[in-house]
């Protein structure tokens, strides 16, 4: 079959945020190319197999906001996806357990819930934690107003109508902290969940707290079947309108000439020309590398350089020939101390030994009888901690994304080992005994997460600060390039990407499309979506329809 070589917009990268932005578009009568480096769709969404067996999240280990009014589901809505992706909620009473030494705290749905547990586990610091929340909640309220407004909203609309975000939204967490004047125990009850942002409380800020807090005190959910069903259900709107997804295709360069793109060249040296170009490549690497500092401004190309990234994981994946007795359908967060701030302060020290925090998230509890996840009497589990942010601390000099061979390195297997030993044994400590069961035991690094993802320093957060300001709008300098993903202003995680991504489509086709959406506007037809037969598998269907029946791809027996 002949490949064209133009095309409406070119998407560079698979991640939720190029996935929507490219569905949207297509939707929207563009002609669109997606092109991916991995074999499959997805970024951080996406799952791998392991033994024929067991299937693992690498980042949807839980989704915010998926109830009737929730602003994810509107987005796959507005594409005519309504029901190929549903949502599993988590325990309303606790879906998150936060344990410190001697105190655990379950993390319930809604702001007055959670405000009452807290006071109920620190009452001499009531005053200070109800004050801290209530800034919150108002900053939360204030940005989903906003996001939801119908109309655009003027500047001096936008000052009148956001107070606690105008006076506390671009502090930080810790101004905030010493504001309410909280202990260390507290802070670290507070900003536990910090993690889901890669940020510690003095990198933080107020608005990107707020925000996240408020996502998942909105109700919690896991997607029934896995993160890849979500990437999969956007390549199916994606080539039911006309649109094209390319895995094993890497872009070499973002062409521009006269200040607008022009296409892309592929690592091959094939040219693919759009007048349109969105990159959901890594935000510094796309300015800096993919098109090239040149076609950018002196000052934005300097506070690029300085731009900090959100730290990265380690994740340990786990599979028990037994089920864990006795938890309940939550995560858990796991702390050594009461001193979250020290914490933070040790890893930017490059230090993480003792383990600090882990993150434990339960996928066979999340998920149950899916035959995907595990054997019936097995678990399949996720331990997580956050890592130093430079590539010294194991032991490389430039990355997996510059082409260095590292997965051989003596000091990163070393420092890898060193890791995985001190995780399982923190995890046990928290968790009890569990290694005679394990069955499969796989550990993946930052290093790892920048070979498939191709994002600087392995985080999934993107940027951390710098930038263009503090985070970039979709729209740059260049003309027709946009960029979208987890270093956008719009926010990490799954639900930041897909805000951002139908942001971007929203630029481009001058639309108010999530007001729209959350009010069930549909640009999507439903009816032009495939049946999904028998066996239906999401990650078949996440390498595009040129590479759906190519060999290699695992399965689950």
């Amino acid at each position: 079959m002949e490949q064209r070589s133009e095309w409406d917009a070119i998407v560079v990268g698979s991640g939720m945020g190029g996935l929507v932005c490219a569905a949207y578009l297509a939707a929207g009568g563009r002609s669109v190319l997606v092109l991916e480096q991995h074999d499959v769709a997805g970024g951080s969404s996406h799952v791998f197999r392991r033994r024929r067996a067991y299937e693992f999240d690498v980042g949807v280990h839980y989704l915010g906001d998926c109830g009737p009014d929730g602003i994810l589901p509107a987005i796959f809505s507005g594409l005519g996806l309504d029901g190929r992706v549903r949502y599993r909620a988590m325990d309303p009473y606790g879906f998150d357990r936060i344990a410190l030494p001697g105190l655990t705290v379950d993390v319930p749905v809604g702001w007055p819930a959670y405000r009452g547990r807290l006071v109920e586990a620190v009452p001499a610091e009531a005053a200070g934690i109800l004050r801290f929340t209530d800034v919150c909640a108002a900053v939360a309220a204030e940005t989903r107003a906003l996001l939801l407004a119908e109309h655009a909203p003027t500047p001096a609309e936008v000052m009148a109508g956001t107070p606690a975000t105008a006076r506390w939204g671009r502090r930080t967490v810790a101004e905030l902290f010493d504001h309410c004047g909280l202990t260390p125990r507290a802070r670290t009850l507070l900003a536990a969940q910090s993690p889901n942002y890669g940020m510690g409380p003095h990198q933080a800020t107020v608005s990107q707290h707020a925000a996240v807090t408020d996502h998942y005190l909105r109700g919690a959910y896991y997607p029934e079947g896995g993160g890849q069903v979500m990437a999969a259900s956007l390549v199916e709107a994606l080539e039911a309108h006309g649109g094209e997804l390319r895995t094993r295709t890497r872009v070499a360069r973002i062409r521009v000439a006269d200040g607008a793109v022009t296409g892309v060249e592929l690592t091959g040296g094939e040219v693919l020309r759009a007048p349109l170009v969105v990159s959901n490549a890594d935000y510094s690497r796309t300015v800096l590398e993919l098109v090239g500092e040149e076609h950018f401004g002196r000052r934005l190309v300097d506070r690029t350089r300085r731009a900090t990234m959100a730290l990265p994981f380690a994740t340990l994946y786990v599979a028990l020939d037994k089920e864990l007795a006795d938890r309940p359908n939550a995560n858990l967060w796991w702390y050594r101390d009461g001193d979250i701030e020290g914490a933070y302060q040790r890893l930017a020290e490059g230090r993480i030994a003792p383990v600090p925090f882990l993150f434990f998230s339960f996928a066979s509890l999340k998920d149950p009888g899916a035959r995907n996840v595990c054997p019936p009497g097995h678990t399949n589990f996720q331990v997580m901690t956050l890592c130093p942010p430079d590539y010294a601390f194991w032991g490389v000099h430039d990355g997996p994304a510059a082409g260095e061979r590292y997965r051989r390195n003596e000091d990163y297997q070393r420092r890898k080992a060193e890791l995985t030993e001190a995780m399982l044994s923190a995890a046990e400590e928290a968790i009890g005994p569990f290694r005679e069961h394990i069955v499969h035991l796989e550990t993946a690094t930052p290093l790892t997460h920048e070979r498939y993802t191709l994002t600087t320093g392995g985080t999934p957060y993107g940027l951390a600060g710098g930038g263009a300001g503090n985070r970039p709008d979709t729209r740059t300098t260049v003309e027709g390039l946009h960029v979208v993903g987890a270093g956008t202003r719009y926010g990490s995680g799954i639900t930041g990407a897909a805000v951002g991504g139908l942001a971007c489509a929203a630029q481009i086709l001058d639309r108010r499309l999530l007001p729209e959406t959350h009010r069930g506007v549909r640009l999507g037809d439903p009816d032009l979506l495939p049946e999904r037969a028998a066996g239906w598998d999401p990650l078949a269907v996440s390498r595009g329809a040129r590479r759906r029946d190519a060999r290699g791809l695992a399965g689950i027996g």
